[in-house]
């Protein structure tokens, strides 16, 4: 799925599905990117021919920066707010629901609802450089959506850390030692390499024992459709607040002057 800016593909290569997304303002998530991700995702999860499924981005910088600052400054009411956070509660819940196992490849940093992917992926594989930051709280939101698939892999505690401390980097070192990473490479090649092996092993494993294992790690969420939904209204609520407007253009500045 192409669009003006960015894209969304996927591909099947004996019994491995490859899910590939693409911004090029550091593979952040704007709306059409989302409901692309959500659909393309369902519709790999019921695909007879896919065993498991490897998530990744393009390029060779960040793995995600979050919400498209463009189309968090153009929201203009709540329903329109409530609707683009919305999609991200329908990418985490399509990989919640999805009957595959879902490897990530993380080969950069993560902001905001990129730790959110991150997060909901069942098995994560990453490189040093792929560092964590919840930013929502610095321009006056919060991570409401992506919040529980975080909290669910690194505890209240380091997700509460996160989330306050909006502004501060923590480590791939410390993503892995508090459950966000499964494994940690030096580079991309032996990342890439980690990757391949384990998914050609779980392609080759039984798909109705891996569905049935799937069940169990995300037994405890089956209110998650109602939950994300509220949660996005919360932050399509906030996101009209002057606080919010003045610090994601202040952001937006920011990056523009670095980038010229």
């Amino acid at each position: 799925m192409q669009h003006a800016e960015g894209y969304v593909r996927s591909e099947i290569d004996h019994g491995i599905a490859t899910i590939e997304f693409f911004h090029p303002s550091s593979n952040s998530l704007p709306g059409v990117i989302l409901n692309d991700l959500a659909k393309t995702i369902n519709d790999i999860g019921i695909d007879q021919n896919v065993k498991v499924i490897i998530l990744k981005s393009a390029g060779e910088k960040a793995f995600c920066a979050g919400a498209s600052f463009d189309e968090l400054v153009a929201i203009s009411n709540e329903a329109q707010g409530k609707e683009f956070f919305s999609g991200f509660a329908k990418v985490i819940n399509a990989m919640r629901k999805c009957h595959k196992l879902i490897i990530g490849r993380i080969h950069g940093k993560a902001v905001g609802g990129g730790v959110g992917l991150a997060s909901a992926v069942d098995y994560a594989i990453a490189t040093e450089e792929a560092s964590v930051k919840l930013s929502e709280l610095a321009v006056g939101i919060g991570p409401f959506v992506v919040g529980p698939a975080v909290e669910r892999k690194v505890g209240v505690s380091c997700f509460s850390q996160l989330a306050i401390d909006a502004t501060e980097w923590r480590s791939a070192e410390w993503a892995k030692k508090h459950g966000l990473y499964a494994e940690l490479y030096s580079n991309v090649s032996e990342m890439d390499d980690a990757i391949q092996a384990l998914a050609e092993r779980l392609a080759n494993s039984s798909p109705d024992a891996m569905a049935q294992l799937k069940k169990i790690f995300w037994q405890g969420t089956e209110n998650w459709d109602t939950l994300l939904t509220e949660r996005a209204g919360i932050s399509g609520r906030l996101v009209l607040s002057d606080f919010t407007r003045n610090a994601i253009n202040k952001f937006k500045a920011k990056n523009e002057a670095s980038n010229k």
